[in-house]
């Protein structure tokens, strides 16, 4: 006998860090801890300062991961919730510092530059400012102090193999500085030339430039970076930390994270709803915008659910508490958007490709930069040939480049989940808007998935209140909204209903439950002729109800048959628009649904689709998924209900519209809180919007290097201009990229 240990599934590890400055900081974490013997998979988000590790347990654990990255030269901790947004302010404050900082001590040399201008040539300097002692105690602070963290960084990458915006910084002001340095020295400590000679012989003032407009350009980054990171603690903010419970006839308050499900709460008028639950007394009208995106106010009753973060209107309300705090509508969006933003969209591995080469090919270009200056551009002038190449050092670092994707998906998923529209990867905004061919589920998406009993046709010998009676109890524990039509129906005619067992839901066919001893069929003509149930054929009422479009429903028990239930299920208001807007956007819309033939063409016709499918199966709409992809579209799938799960898992995109039920929200990478299709046609709005923000600023950031650098090897920029253009370069990124905000 032998005694294995049973496999652990992958643990999921998130870690925020301090200190990356560019691309090739995240590609050297991503390296280094893929190195580690345990680790699947590491993605490093340099929009979020955040790594997401995918390990296995047994061979490794979070401290080895953390050891390595600080040993990089990185700050490392666990994720913790809020770290994100005190992080990014608390670096905001450092960079401000460091600027300021770096500008007075920038202040004099550009008094000292005046005299090189003849614009500027008439004003009074000081002889101190040009004293070349003077400017070497005012630029070596600014070097080793203000330049510290960028030669600790540097130091780390280059020990660890890598290369990085650091080395680029380091190397161009170093180069500076040092060569002032020598000069200085060398000319015995004369005053420094200006007439005519501009800064050929001390860069004093270049390398405190160069460090200035670094730090300005990082706490102008900073600044923009921190408020892409406000949709999550807007979401945050949805949810009151303290609650009204109801308890003993008393009111108490206490803490929104203490409350567990089953316990009884009050939301008075003009208060959020701190957690998901069901209205037990009162009425009001909840404004669901901020969880939903919905702009019109929602009617609850008792019975009604409420979702955590909505805003409560003029009536009081007692609800008993459904989901702790942990689990709530508003915590579930906070964590789909951050492993949304966590995660790698496709098009990054472009811009991680560029960045790997990209600082090693511009030190190569700066070195050759200056050796064809210095040979043949201006023999044996040192001067000139150093200052071009400090220029390539500095024009080149792919700081945008890195941040063009990662802060586009921050953004746009972020703004998307204010919309109601939760993305679960980055990658499916890519997906989404990829997709040539939408298959819509009919009932509870397209129609309003509350239908309501039209009619009851019971089989000879039995009473209408016998065969609801018997439909409802056997429905009573199904989700599918057919179902639950009947058993509001029911309750309305105030039936007492017996209680069902061995429930069994048959995805696209009906459920079976045992009522009263004997097993009771409900669900389609189809399903029950399988299992040998006799139906009458023909008949002149269930003909005249499928010529309307109704949707039918057949019950037997014990194998006799007992008669049919007619429902009518109405077009969502906005479908037709919907409908339009999404074939104006160029996709094909197609309506897929298990209903019957006739009343699949009436929906199709009044929701202006041209194409559909009928009496369709689980099974045969994953397999009409797999048949187009083979065919080679890309296909979307909007489902809500268990019988849309295997296609929604199947489809390059699959949408939960309304919530839907627990399998279609696991199934499906985009969820959609609203329950309207003009949620559909958003999601497709948001992705296309997202991917173009994306395209502009990678074109943005590899147009900018493509045609920076070329004028840097020429000599057309000076140093600090070179690094004023690689500063404002990531910033106009993210600036671009906040426009979504407005989506």
């Amino acid at each position: 006998m032998s005694l294995t240990t049973p496999l652990q599934p992958p643990a999921q590890l998130t870690i925020d860090i301090t200190g990356m400055t560019c691309a090739a900081c995240a590609a050297r974490i991503e390296r280094a801890v893929g190195k580690l013997d345990g680790v699947e998979e590491v993605h490093v988000n340099l929009a979020l300062n955040r790594a997401s590790v995918t390990m296995d347990p047994q061979r490794t654990d979070g401290g080895q991961v953390i050891d390595r990255i600080e040993r990089l030269g990185f700050g490392a901790v666990p994720k913790q919730e809020g770290h994100r947004e005190g992080a990014a302010e608390e670096e905001v404050r450092t960079n401000r510092r460091a600027f300021l900082a770096g500008a007075a001590a920038l202040l004099p040399f550009l008094w000292a530059m005046a005299p090189h201008h003849a614009w500027s040539a008439q004003f009074w300097v000081p002889p101190l400012l040009l004293n070349p002692w003077f400017q070497l105690a005012l630029a070596t602070p600014v070097q080793f102090v203000l330049g510290g963290p960028f030669y600790f960084r540097a130091w780390k990458a280059l020990r660890a193999g890598g290369a990085s915006m650091d080395v680029l910084i380091v190397l161009g002001s170093t180069s500076a500085y040092l060569y002032s340095h020598y000069r200085l020295l060398h000319a015995g400590g004369m005053p420094m030339p200006h007439a005519g000679g501009g800064h050929a012989y001390y860069f004093f003032d270049t390398s405190v430039m160069i460090l200035t407009i670094v730090w300005l350009g990082k706490w102008l980054e900073a600044a923009a970076k921190r408020r892409t990171s406000d949709s999550i603690a807007a979401l945050r903010k949805l949810q009151p930390a303290e609650v009204t419970v109801l308890a003993g006839g008393r009111q108490m308050t206490r803490r929104a994270g203490e409350i567990q499900a089953g316990e009884t709460i009050l939301v008075r008028p003009g208060e959020k709803v701190p957690l998901d639950g069901k209205v037990l007394m009162g009425s009001s009208e909840v404004d669901e915008s901020p969880v939903t995106g919905e702009s019109l106010p929602v009617e609850k009753g008792p019975g009604a659910g409420v979702l955590a973060g909505t805003l409560n209107g003029s009536g009081a309300l007692t609800v008993q508490v459904t989901k702790p705090e942990h689990t709530s509508t508003v915590a579930r969006m906070v964590r789909m958007v951050e492993e949304a933003q966590e995660s790698r969209a496709p098009i990054q591995r472009l811009a991680d490709r560029v960045s790997g080469v990209f600082v090693p090919l511009i030190v190569l270009t700066a070195l050759l930069t200056f050796g064809w200056w210095y040979v043949w551009g201006e023999a044996g002038h040192a001067a000139g040939a150093l200052e071009k190449a400090i220029a390539v050092l500095l024009i080149a670092c792919p700081c945008a480049l890195g941040l063009a994707t990662p802060v586009s998906v921050l953004v746009g998923s972020g703004r998307a989940a204010q919309k109601g529209i939760l993305f679960k990867e980055g990658r499916m905004l890519e997906e989404l808007q990829g997709t040539g061919v939408l298959l819509l589920d009919k009932t509870g998406t397209l129609t309003a998935g509350r239908p309501r009993m039209s009619g009851l046709y019971p089989a000879p010998g039995v009473t209408q209140p016998v065969l609801l009676r018997v439909m409802a109890a056997a429905g009573q524990a199904s989700e599918h909204p057919l179902s639950r039509a009947v058993v509001r129906e029911a309750q309305r005619r105030s039936l007492t209903l017996p209680k069902a067992a061995a429930f069994e839901a048959v995805p696209g066919s009906g459920v079976r439950a045992e009522v009263d001893g004997h097993t009771v069929l409900l669900g389609s003509r189809r399903w029950l002729e399988s299992l040998g149930v006799a139906l009458p054929a023909g008949d002149a009422q269930e003909a005249l109800w499928l010529g309307e479009g109704r949707q039918l429903l057949y019950a037997a028990s014990g194998g006799r048959w007992l008669g049919l239930a007619a429902l009518s299920d109405p077009l969502r208001p906005g479908a037709r628009s919907a409908v339009r807007q999404l074939q104006a956007a160029g996709v094909d819309v197609i309506l897929v649904t298990g209903d019957h033939e006739e009343a699949a063409r009436r929906t199709a016709g009044q929701a202006g689709i041209s194409r559909w499918y009928a009496g369709m199966r689980p099974e045969q709409k994953l397999e009409l998924v797999r048949r187009l992809q083979r065919e080679g579209h890309r296909v979307a799938v909007a489902g809500d209900g268990i019988n849309d799960a295997p296609a929604l898992a199947a489809a390059d995109a699959g949408l939960a519209v309304g919530g839907g039920t627990d399998a279609a929200l696991a199934a499906a990478g985009v969820q959609l809180h609203r329950g309207d299709l003009g949620a559909v046609a958003e999601a497709y709005r948001m992705s296309r919007r997202t991917m173009r923000v994306i395209y502009q600023n990678l074109l943005l950031s590899l147009g900018y290097n493509v045609l920076a650098v070329p004028l840097a090897v020429s000599g057309q920029l000076a140093p600090w201009m070179a690094c004023t253009a690689m500063a404002l370069s990531s910033v106009t990124v993210v600036g671009n990229a906040l426009r979504l905000q407005r989506a």
